[in-house]
């Protein structure tokens, strides 16, 4: 009777793990979503479905969380209204962490430094200010950040700003020589060099800010396990990998990709966590 007994506890045993397994395997996907036209962080794939750094990034975090990513591509003017509508769970694509948003959204630290960088036709003199481009003609993708940014300089600067429907047009500007420099996201023009030899690095103007993932307020315990996941791919080296590959640049000591944060959020903006922690990293 006692050796059933025991069987029988094993049996029971073995049958809760199951269950507990199963369980598990059942939770369902998480659903994110990224613009999937913004080279090189998520582009459409010839075969179809998207690809990119922040495609990566996503899957990545998902790996290490144990969970599926069900990844929607969509409009960006989209992608925070229904993020606080609640069609996803939180947004994977690179999404510039600010006070403004900060008031409405929960971020998790920043990943990456998003700054204004130079691109010109290799060989092309090197810049170390920008009143070295007095003269110069840069181009600009029309109605971008970039663009406004350029033309409210012209008169302190001396440059001639040209703007084009998109940045790869502004692009081809500067490798035919209508334009000497493109100025853009550092993590665009970086894959721009990598993908045009003829094209290299050039001046980069840091802004101070960083691409972070937003989350809705009050979502802190699925914020916190996201960001310790992104602070474990910088400890790895995981983070490292992922911009050598996607923008072929090896992150600097001290920027956001190989530095982890105090506490939980991003220091000094509204939903930081102001908590001593280690990551727990697998």
């Amino acid at each position: 009777m006692r050796v059933l007994t025991i069987a029988m506890a094993i049996a029971a045993l073995a049958l809760t793990s199951m269950f507990t397994t199963k369980l598990l395997a059942d939770d369902p996907p998480l659903k994110v979503a990224l613009d999937g036209t913004f080279a090189p962080h998520a582009m459409p794939k010839l075969a179809g479905g998207v690809e990119g750094f922040n495609v990566d990034l996503a899957n990545e975090i998902g790996r290490r969380l144990g969970r599926k990513m069900d990844i929607t591509a969509a409009q960006w003017s989209g992608l925070l209204p229904a993020l606080q509508a609640g069609t996803y769970d939180f947004l994977v694509a690179p999404t510039t962490m600010t006070d403004e948003r900060a008031k409405n959204l929960l971020f998790t630290e920043g990943y990456l430094n998003t700054d204004y960088q130079f691109l010109v036709r290799k060989g092309a003199p090197k810049i170390t200010a920008l009143d070295q481009l007095k003269g110069k003609v840069i181009a600009v993708n029309k109605g971008s950040a970039y663009d406004k940014w350029a033309r409210g300089l012209t008169d302190k600067i001396g440059w001639k700003v040209e703007s084009y429907g998109t940045n790869t047009d502004a692009v081809q500007a500067v490798l035919s020589g209508r334009a000497f420099a493109n100025v853009a996201g550092n993590t665009v023009i970086a894959w721009a060099a990598k993908k045009n030899p003829q094209l290299e690095l050039s001046y980069l103007h840091s802004t101070g800010r960083m691409f972070s993932m937003p989350f809705r307020k009050g979502d802190t315990e699925m914020r916190n396990k996201v960001e310790n996941a992104i602070e474990c791919m910088k400890l790895d080296g995981t983070m490292t990998k992922l911009s050598e590959k996607w923008f072929g640049v090896t992150p600097a000591k001290g920027s956001a990709a190989v530095t982890v944060f105090e506490g939980y959020g991003p220091p000094g903006m509204q939903g930081h966590e102001d908590t001593k922690h280690t990551p727990k990293c697998s």
